[in-house]
């Protein structure tokens, strides 16, 4: 059988083969002590956490989309009354190796819900890094020879469960991937808060189109970081998101290509702006999901890009 020619080196190009997670056995509402992040905290307590039923429509609205685009979906074996809609966290591609990624000890099976496309691809080329190293997919943004990664520099990581990538870890992406230039980002952590929480790098930044990115300021802890993207992409490339934008999660959208996304319908002025700069937009419902503080980029995993 031929192995999977593993290839992700940004955020937007030709899309070809992705991991797409899966709602249809979610679970009961978690209780409010197993709440991963505040968003979801806050729907437990308002009775508003959202149905399976819910998010598997908004799910197979994605696959849809995926579908016209001609892109090869995969997702990964149910397990019973298990959230497997967010498998950015769980692995992510870098060039051709599939890292899996070292997240919280309870979502280990997440992992092992996708080891069936693991043995596709060549085992040389897939790598866990060592148990210290804490990182998620959804900190870590490719840019050509760049890795954007989200981590939290602060004393008191540990008191953060929505604290997701360690200081080693930045140091470790530094050292495997020595062609590629780390650059990362201390985020703002809050685990009450949702309006004050990156919970990734990618709740408050992401690249899109060829040249932009979507981005929040105050989801970045030192200003000088911050700056350093808006310099990088250049001011007028970058759409700055409100914090009510980006409590909805509006950097969290998918590229397909360069000029196709897919975005929640109710993103009306990050849409808008996005079909102003010659990007298709493919809307989809998905607000549902997002209460669970997670959105597209968090519920699929590149596979293949062009």
């Amino acid at each position: 059988m031929n192995k999977m020619n593993l290839n992700v080196n940004d955020e937007t190009s030709r899309l070809r083969s992705v991991v797409l997670g899966t709602a249809s056995s979610n679970g009961p509402t978690p209780a409010l002590e197993d709440a991963y992040d505040p968003k979801s905290r806050q729907h437990i307590l308002s009775g508003t956490y959202p149905t399976n039923e819910d998010m598997m429509v908004e799910m197979a609205a994605v696959n849809a989309v995926f579908e016209k685009y001609d892109v090869e979906v995969l997702r990964p074996e149910l397990i019973k009354d298990c959230n497997q809609i967010f498998t950015r966290d769980i692995g992510f591609v870098i060039d051709n190796v599939f890292v899996k990624a070292n997240i919280l000890p309870d979502r280990e099976e997440e992992i092992d819900a996708i080891q069936y496309i693991i043995d596709q691809m060549n085992p040389d080329h897939v790598i866990r890094p060592p148990e210290e190293v804490h990182i998620e997919g959804g900190d870590v943004m490719l840019h050509g020879d760049y890795i954007f990664v989200g981590t939290y520099r602060g004393a008191d990581y540990a008191d953060y469960i929505i604290a997701r990538t360690n200081i080693e870890a930045v140091e470790w992406l530094k050292e495997t991937f020595p062609n590629k230039k780390v650059v990362s980002f201390n985020l703002r952590k809050d685990n009450l808060d949702p309006y004050n929480n990156a919970l990734h790098l990618d709740c408050c930044f992401q690249p899109v189109g060829k040249d932009k990115c979507i981005i929040h300021k105050n989801g970045f802890l030192q200003e000088e970081e911050y700056q350093y993207l808006i310099d990088f992409f250049g001011k007028k490339n970058c759409f700055e998101i409100t914090q009510e934008e980006m409590y909805h999660m509006n950097s969290n959208i998918f590229s397909i290509t360069p000029n196709v996304v897919v975005s929640e319908k109710n993103f009306i002025r990050l849409n808008t702006w996005l079909r102003n700069h010659d990007i298709t937009v493919e809307e989809v419902p998905y607000a549902e999901i997002s209460k669970q503080e997670g959105l597209l980029r968090c519920s699929t995993l590149p596979l293949i890009r062009d």
